[in-house]
């Protein structure tokens, strides 16, 4: 019989207090935001951006508060929570708890980046074919946090690398959750509530141990979303913008399908967590309409110039 993994990561990097302190989360979202500001000033530096360096803060700034944050908590709110919004609109402001959407946050950059495009009278595809090269890092960092968290696992598994989620006790049957919090209060009568029992489990060894009897091991869907989504994208969109030619729009749309389609084969390890669209789980829905935009934009790239770069500067030479 294999030894699972029993998730026992804390989401906090320190704790001021039982709820609040610095997260493993936030901190993801300020490293992409780094990493996206060096990178894509790189990538200025080097020419191949119509921005000017000392442009690429501002957008990058903005980029994240009124793209990412905003766009990928509205997504969210809309996609995955929208009777919750309806009831309580208050609730969108509520983002230490959680609740982000990747599909709401690229879409939240593309319409951030079109604003900025005609505010100062750049290429909004040029734009577009750069910021989706550091792009991916944010998604990389925000899978691994996902994981940190014991958040949107996986279906269940039998892999050796599979992990068992304490956090399976709020979204699995009421009657695993039961008898978890009956056999936890044997040990320590504390624990009579779910929150305190996946809480519990990140520091007691004899917690954990009753626990692997319980729970079922999953796929770690977030680490597999952070190796393709993330590392694997950003390797074959960054070849592309430095090493091959090619015409404005033309990366934008090869990230969309390349998200898509690399979205929609994760979602067949992760565990649905929201109602099906027909057969296709909600991620694999938005796709498609990333797909369509992706397909969008590698039509109007056909009538762009070539991406400003080391191969525009040779030809003039």
């Amino acid at each position: 019989m294999i030894a699972y993994y029993l998730h026992n990561l804390d989401p906090f990097i320190l704790r001021f207090s039982e709820t609040w302190g610095l997260r493993w989360y936030g901190f993801a979202y300020l490293l992409a935001f780094v990493c996206g500001y060096w990178l894509y000033r790189r990538l200025a530096v080097l020419g191949y951006s119509d921005l000017k360096p000392g442009q690429v803060g501002d957008f990058i700034f903005g980029g994240a508060v009124f793209g990412v944050v905003l766009g990928g908590r509205l997504g969210y709110m809309l996609f995955y929570n929208l009777e919750g919004f309806l009831a309580n609109p208050l609730v969108f402001f509520r983002i230490n708890e959680g609740g982000m959407s990747a599909h709401g946050g690229i879409i939240g950059v593309a319409l951030y980046s079109l604003w900025f495009a005609r505010r100062h009278r750049v290429s909004w595809l040029n734009l577009g074919d750069n910021i989706v090269v550091v792009a991916p890092l944010g998604l990389f960092f925000g899978r691994l946090a996902n994981f940190v968290n014991g958040e949107l696992f996986g279906r269940p598994a039998t892999v050796p690398w599979a992990v068992q989620f304490p956090a399976e006790l709020y979204s699995g049957p009421p009657e695993m959750a039961e008898l978890a919090v009956t056999e936890a209060m044997a040990l320590n009568p504390a624990w009579n509530s779910v929150g305190a029992v996946v809480e519990a489990a990140r520091h007691s060894a004899e917690l954990q141990a009753q626990l692997a009897l319980t729970l079922s091991p999953r796929h770690p869907s977030q680490i597999y979303e952070a190796l393709l989504e993330g590392a694997l994208l950003f390797v074959v969109i960054w070849l592309l913008r430095t090493r091959v030619p090619s015409r404005n729009g033309f990366l934008t749309g090869v990230f969309f399908i390349g998200y898509a389609v690399l979205r929609s084969f994760c979602e067949i390890f992760r565990e649905p967590d929201a109602a099906l669209t027909g057969f296709l789980t909600r991620g694999q829905f938005l796709s498609v309409f990333l797909l369509l935009m992706g397909a969008a934009f590698l039509v109007a790239s056909r009538k762009q110039p070539v991406s400003p770069g080391p191969w525009n500067r040779t030809a003039g030479s």
